[in-house]
């Protein structure tokens, strides 16, 4: 599903992403761990042409999108949710969903009414400006903003970032359900316990840089990965 190939991003003169490569396959969750400031948010710009590496390849759907314009991307099957959600805050729930509506011919499509179901509390706030709404409203605001385009490809930035406890527990239940559902998602996630939960495989950042790459159950058992890239402090 995705490729990312050798990848140097930088913003300006920094140098932010080195030599960074990973793969995600159909199906799975892959997670992007790391602490503040370690490259994740930058990693997913890269792949959505936000801000498109100098170097290496990217590789989606066997398609070399390296350059390519983030709107080329979406209309490739690709969904971005960003890290700080990015509502119209003029624009009621409807419309936000509404503008981002790509009409697809596919069973089990994804449109305003399937959103609501998806996400219940939005159906009974439909009509009120995303300005007023809470950050988990928002949040799934913005999910189901880049569902109704109907990707392919999920990427997550952060999801989870200023939720309360309770709305992050049904958020990860949300996610997995999309995973069910049979959506492919990248997880950029600081939460190593929401990461570490919902992910098959995961890769660590740290300074721009892969330290670790592997399966979950063996990221959970190295104690000194998990200390020496994971642990503040």
């Amino acid at each position: 599903m995705l490729k990312i190939e050798s990848i140097h991003t930088f913003y300006g003169l920094s140098h932010i992403l080195f030599d960074v490569s990973l793969e995600v396959s159909k199906g799975e969750i892959v997670c992007i761990l790391g602490r503040n400031g370690a490259g994740k948010s930058t990693t997913m710009k890269s792949v959505m042409g936000l801000a498109p590496p100098r170097q290496g390849n990217i590789m989606f759907k066997n398609r070399d999108i390296t350059g390519v314009k983030p709107h080329q991307i979406a209309r490739m099957g690709m969904g971005f949710v960003p890290d700080d959600r990015r509502v119209f805050f003029d624009l009621t729930v409807e419309e936000n969903l509404e503008i981002s509506e790509r009409g697809v011919e596919k069973p089990n499509a994804w449109d305003r009414h399937r959103v609501y179901e998806f996400f219940q509390p939005l159906k009974h706030i439909r009509s009120r400006k995303a300005g007023l709404l809470s950050g988990g409203e928002q949040q799934m605001l913005t999910i189901g903003r880049a569902l109704v385009t109907n990707p392919d490809l999920l990427l997550l930035d952060e999801p989870t970032e200023g939720l309360a406890p309770i709305l992050v527990g049904m958020l990860e239940d949300h996610i997995l359900a999309l995973k069910d559902s049979g959506l492919t998602i990248l997880l950029a996630e600081q939460n190593q316990k929401t990461a570490l939960n919902l992910s098959d495989r995961g890769y660590i950042l740290d300074n721009g840089v892969i330290r670790y790459q592997g399966k979950i159950e063996d990221l959970r058992q190295n104690e000194e990965i998990m200390r020496r890239y994971l642990l503040v402090g």
